[in-house]
C-alpha cells in the first residue's frame, strides 16, 4: 500500500479525526473530574469547619474548653481519619489541635500558622515535608456573649492527586490500545468498501486490445462503485467495436492491396527487363519497382500486424532450439551484411529449447538483424546472441551503430514511428518492423527491451521461457 493510496489516507484521516476527538473528551473528562474533586474537597472541608464552630465551640462558655477538646476528639477522631484540626483562640493562643494521624502522613505541628485574613473564612494550601499537601479550611468564629476563635479543619490532598493519576494512567495507556483498535477497525472498513475497486482494477490490468470482449465485474449494490463499473463496460464496448473496425479495414485494405501490387511488380519487372525501352525509361520504371516493391513490404507488414492484433498468428507452437534458429537465420543475414562491409557473428554454443511459433521467432530475428544492419555504419559490427540466464532464454542483438536518441527509446515500438530523416536517410522503412517484434513477443508471453547510446550502439534483448524436456 502506497502512502498516497486512498485506502491508507482514508485509514489516516479516520484514525486522526477519532484521536482529536478521544484526546479532547479525555482531556475535558480529565480537566472535569480534577475540578469536581477539588470542590468536593473545598466543600467538605468548610461545611466540616462550620459544623465544628456551630456544634462544639458555640457552646465552649457553657461547657468549657476541656469538654470542647474531648468532643473534637469523640465527634471526628482527627488521628484515626487522617484529618488536621486546630482551634486557636483570638490572642492567638492554641486551644486544640490534632495529633498526627496513624499513617503518620505528616505532623499537625509542622503546619504553619495561618495569618489573619480580611474576610472571616478562607481555603489555603500547604506543602508539607515529604511532599504532602494539606487543603485547610479557616474559619473565624464569635459566639454570642463568648471568646473568638479560629478554627482550622483540613485533609490531605494526596487521596485526590493520586485518584487523578491513575486515571491518567489509564487514559494514557488506553487511550493507544483504542487506537490501535480503531485503526485496525477502520482499514477493515475501508478495505471491505474498496475491495470492488481493486476488483474492478485487477479486471482493468488485464484487459488489452486483443480481450477487450472481457468486461469489469459488477457489484449490483446500486451505489457509486456500480455505476462506475457499468459506465466503463460501456466504454471497453465502444472501444472494442473501434478496435474491430480498425483492424478489419486494416485487413480487408492490405489484402486487397496485395493482389493489385503483386500484378504491378511483375508488370514492371517484365518492363524493366525489356531490352527494347529505352534505357531513361527503364530506369524510371526501375525506380517505380523499387517503391512498388517498398509499398508491397508495408502492406505485408500492416497484414501481419492485423494478424498478430487477431490473436491468430502464433497457431504453430512447437518446441524448437533457439540457438538453431539463430543460427540459420544469421547466415542468411550474412548476404546482407556483406554488402555493406559489416561484420555478422552469432554466438549461440548451446541449445537452447523454446517454445512457440518458429516462423514468427525467425522473423523476429530477421527484423531486429535487418535493422542493425541497416542502421549501422560500414566497417562496423553487428552480434547476435543466444544464451540461458536464470533459467530463461535470452536472445540478443547487438550493434555499433549510430544509436537511439533517449527521448526517442520510449517509442521506437511504436507503429509508424520513426527517430528522425537522418537515422532513416538511405533506408526505406515504414516503422513498422519494431512493432511487428513487440507484437510477437507478447504474442509469445516474452519480453522485449531495448537499450541505445548515440553514435555507440544499441542492444535489443528478448527474453521468453525456456521449454521443458
Amino acid at each position: 500500500m502506497t502512502p498516497r493510496s486512498i485506502k491508507l489516507r482514508l485509514v489516516g484521516w479516520y484514525a486522526g479525526l477519532l484521536a482529536c476527538v478521544f484526546l479532547l473528551l479525555c482531556t475535558l473528562l480529565y480537566l472535569d473530574l480534577r475540578n469536581f474533586l477539588e470542590n468536593r474537597l473545598r466543600q467538605t472541608q468548610t461545611r466540616r469547619a462550620h459544623q465544628l464552630a456551630t456544634a462544639i465551640l458555640a457552646h465552649a462558655k457553657q461547657t468549657g474548653e476541656p469538654a470542647v477538646i474531648n468532643e473534637i476528639k469523640e465527634w471526628y477522631a482527627p488521628e484515626s481519619n487522617g484529618r488536621f484540626i486546630r482551634v486557636t483562640r483570638a490572642d492567638g493562643t492554641l486551644l486544640y489541635r490534632s495529633d498526627p494521624p496513624m499513617d503518620s502522613s505528616f505532623d499537625p505541628a509542622q503546619v504553619p500558622p495561618f495569618q489573619l485574613p480580611p474576610r472571616a473564612d478562607f481555603l489555603r494550601k500547604e506543602t508539607l515535608p515529604g511532599g504532602h499537601t494539606l487543603l485547610i479550611a479557616c474559619l473565624d468564629f464569635k459566639p454570642a456573649g463568648a471568646a473568638e476563635y479560629w478554627v482550622e479543619f483540613g485533609a490531605l490532598v494526596d487521596p485526590v492527586e493520586d485518584m487523578l493519576k491513575h486515571l491518567f494512567l489509564q487514559l494514557a495507556l488506553g487511550l493507544p490500545v483504542a487506537m490501535g483498535i480503531i485503526t485496525l477497525g477502520g482499514y477493515w472498513l475501508v478495505y471491505r468498501a474498496l475491495r470492488p475497486v481493486e476488483q474492478i482494477t485487477g479486471a482493468a490490468e488485464k484487459i488489452t486490445q486483443l480481450n477487450l470482449s472481457d468486461r469489469l465485474p459488477v457489484s449490483h449494490s446500486d451505489d457509486e462503485l456500480e455505476r462506475l463499473s457499468l459506465a466503463l463496460n460501456r466504454m471497453i464496448a465502444r472501444l472494442d467495436d473501434a478496435f474491430q473496425n480498425s483492424r478489419r479495414f486494416a485487413a480487408d485494405a492490405s489484402h486487397d492491396l496485395r493482389t493489385p501490387l503483386t500484378i504491378l511488380r511483375g508488370e514492371l519487372e517484365n518492363m524493366v527487363e525489356d531490352s527494347k525501352l529505352d534505357r531513361e525509361l527503364r530506369a524510371r520504371l526501375g525506380s517505380l519497382l523499387e517503391e512498388a516493391i517498398h509499398l508491397s513490404k508495408i502492406v505485408e507488414q500492416l497484414f501481419t500486424l492485423t494478424q498478430l492484433d487477431s490473436g491468430n498468428s502464433c497457431t504453430e507452437r512447437k518446441r524448437f532450439d533457439l540457438s538453431e534458429l539463430a543460427r540459420t537465420t544469421a547466415e542468411q543475414m550474412s548476404l546482407l551484411a556483406e554488402d555493406k562491409r559489416i561484420a555478422l557473428t552469432c554466438e549461440a554454443p548451446q541449445p537452447v529449447w523454446v517454445e512457440g511459433d518458429r516462423s514468427r521467432i525467425k522473423q523476429v530475428i530477421v527484423n531486429l538483424l535487418d535493422n542493425a544492419v541497416k542502421y549501422t555504419l560500414p566497417e562496423g559490427r553487428v552480434l547476435l546472441r543466444v544464451e540461458i540466464i536464470n533459467g530463461q532464454a535470452r536472445l540478443e542483438v547487438e550493434d555499433n551503430g549510430i544509436g537511439i536518441p533517449a527521448d526517442a527509446l520510449t517509442h521506437v515500438f511504436e507503429r509508424f514511428f520513426r527517430v528522425d530523416k537522418t537515422r532513416s536517410a538511405g533506408a526505406e522503412s515504414a516503422g513498422l518492423g519494431l512493432s511487428i517484434v513487440k507484437s510477437i513477443c507478447t504474442a509469445h508471453g516474452a519480453e522485449v527491451k531495448v537499450a541505445s547510446t548515440p553514435k555507440v550502439g544499441s542492444r535489443f534483448s528478448i527474453t521468453l521461457p525456456t521449454a521443458g524436456n
